[in-house]
């Protein structure tokens, strides 16, 4: 899912769900006939037909070092539920692929980043053999710094580029100024690479930049990131039933507010409302469309989403919203602490804090339980969720990489792409044992100098097939895969599921004003005649337009939504 975008969390809280030990949920498939021009031979608006993208693709060869204790079902990670046992990790690597080059690597970085040549750095590079160098940059402000070094002559031998900073020039300047991998990891060559062939196909489709296999990417499940959290222990105290539609859950809101008290019911529950409603994923541009009776709808046209709009406005209305979120803080702060003393039961935001909120109170308030609700379809009946995409970050060589340092690379991520339970994901995850972390009762846990060693730098080249483990709360682990299998009983792809769609730049900014006007419409400021308004503008000022554009797009390459 897009970070900060109108059905996204934050980006933090993204890189928790997807490339830390969580180990993944965030977000294609067709893939890139030329709808426009490019010196370098790629098309640098529009994307690749799904019977183009088959010969371009990795064969797919599934993992078999390590079983998961809950398999993949409908979309979902992998889960793993049992204690941890160092002296049973498997080896995905047997031996060393890198030739000992120097490579480059530029990544955003959330926090400090650590010393050069610090303890985890070299123990990665050993078991690799490549050096790697980090030029980790600032991740609240990688667009400047992104955009800045693609525009000169002096690009990394790698870069990382998240999903929610190709925006703007950032898609075609990945287009001229990165590989073709294709060579490398199209068809059986991936062979070569086991743990890059066992990353599920989805995810490469998605990888794929003007016409030409160009990413590695992190994989994510495609069931919605997005759910609604609640305190489980005060629902079992107060006698709560968890709701199963709209109109119970705006009876339990009204039963469980009580302002003198300082409880109200929930935070703003917009997300899980386009969820219930059934609307089309906001998160990505190209997921907003849907092909409905042969013409394509956009979901700001619809009426489920006025509906959604509509039915989160009537909650602030009626009083039970946290007056947090009524002054439109409600997804930018932290609501750990206000959660966390009961102050609200409800909120929904990324997938990662129902483990992370656990870990946090279970020393200091043992009786904390956090638990994710189903989502509901608004009448009661099952629910019509959205696919998001199966890969959100990708890492990128340059064009101008030779093929000893491209093979380097591709060593590098074959490490990191090792499989939860082997000893690659153990040192690409947690560092060296003693130094980085300690194991207690199959528990790892992160030394202080784990905390400043091992931050977000080997998991951003490639990763492994979602997966979720998590030895301190096992039951946690299970109930997070189990929902996800759930919820992805009811996901359906979009029209253009999984497409890596480049808009012509003269529509990139025409649906931007949209999420203040629905914050501004749950709360009371704006009106929904005031929505159909502004859907009424984008119509005449280019959303028509751009919808003959896609349906352009779509008649000559079709979908790869199955």
């Amino acid at each position: 899912m897009t970070p900060n975008a109108a059905s996204g969390p934050s980006r933090r809280n993204f890189l928790a769900s997807t490339a830390a030990v969580t180990a993944a949920v965030a977000g294609g498939v067709p893939l890139l006939s030329a709808c426009g021009g490019g010196s370098d031979g790629g098309s640098r608006d529009g994307t690749t037909s799904g019977k183009d993208a088959k010969e371009l693709l990795p064969a797919y060869v599934a993992g078999n070092v390590v079983t998961p204790d809950i398999p993949s079902k409908n979309g979902s990670a992998v889960g793993f539920t049992s204690k941890l046992d160092l002296a049973d990790l498997k080896t995905s690597v047997p031996k060393k692929l890198g030739k000992g080059g120097k490579v480059t690597v530029m990544s955003p970085f959330w926090g400090s980043p650590p010393k050069d040549g610090n303890a985890y750095y070299k123990a990665m590079n050993d078991l690799i053999g490549v050096d790697v160098v980090w030029q980790n940059q600032d991740g609240n402000t990688y667009d400047q710094k992104l955009g800045a070094v693609l525009a000169s002559s002096e690009v990394p031998d790698v870069v990382v580029v998240p999903g929610w900073n190709m925006t703007g020039k950032i898609p075609s300047a990945i287009i001229g100024k990165f590989a073709d991998l294709g060579p490398y990891l199209s068809g059986d060559a991936v062979k070569e690479y086991p743990n890059l062939a066992a990353i599920p196909t989805d995810a490469w489709q998605r990888s794929i930049f003007g016409g030409k296999l160009r990413g590695l990417p992190m994989p994510a499940s495609y069931v919605t990131g997005i759910v609604p959290l609640y305190r489980q222990d005060i629902f079992e105290k107060e006698g709560y039933e968890v709701p199963r539609s709209c109109d119970e859950f705006m009876t339990f809101a009204k039963e469980a507010t009580n302002a003198k008290a300082k409880r109200w019911a929930c935070l703003d529950m917009k997300w899980t409302a386009f969820n219930a409603f059934g609307v089309l994923s906001g998160n990505e541009k190209s997921l907003g469309w849907n092909e409905v009776d042969g013409k394509l709808v956009h979901r700001i046209e619809t009426e489920e989403y006025l509906e959604a709009l509509e039915w989160t406005r009537k909650l602030f209305a009626a009083g039970v919203v946290h007056p947090d979120a009524r002054l439109g803080k409600s997804n930018a702060a932290d609501p750990g602490p206000k959660f966390a003393a009961g102050e609200f039961l409800v909120y929904n935001q990324d997938f990662s804090q129902w483990w992370s909120r656990t870990a946090e109170q279970a020393v200091q308030n043992p009786e904390f339980k956090i638990w994710g609700m189903d989502i509901w379809g608004h009448d009661g009946g099952a629910p019509t969720l959205w696919a998001q995409n199966p890969a959100g970050i990708f890492a990128f060589v340059n064009k101008d990489a030779s093929e000893s340092v491209i093979r380097d690379v591709l060593a590098v991520a074959n490490v990191t792409a090792a499989p939860y339970g082997t000893k690659e994901y153990m040192a690409t995850n947690y560092g060296v044992e003693g130094t980085h972390y300690t194991v207690e009762d199959g528990v790892p846990t992160k030394t202080e100098q784990g905390n400043i060693d091992v931050m977000n730098a080997y998991v951003m080249i490639a990763s492994p097939a979602p997966t979720i483990a998590h030895p301190d709360f096992p039951e946690v682990a299970r109930g997070q895969v189990e929902w996800q299998q759930r919820m992805g009983a009811h996901t359906k792809k979009s029209t253009f599921y999984g497409m890596q769609i480049v808009e012509p730049a003269r529509w990139t900014n025409l649906s931007n004003d949209f999420e203040q006007l629905e914050d501004d419409v749950i709360r009371g400021r704006k009106k929904i005649g005031d929505m159909q308004q502004a859907v009424s503008d984008w119509r005449s000022k280019g959303g028509d337009k751009l919808r003959d554009w896609y349906k352009k797009l779509l008649d000559e390459n079709g979908t790869a939504a199955g």
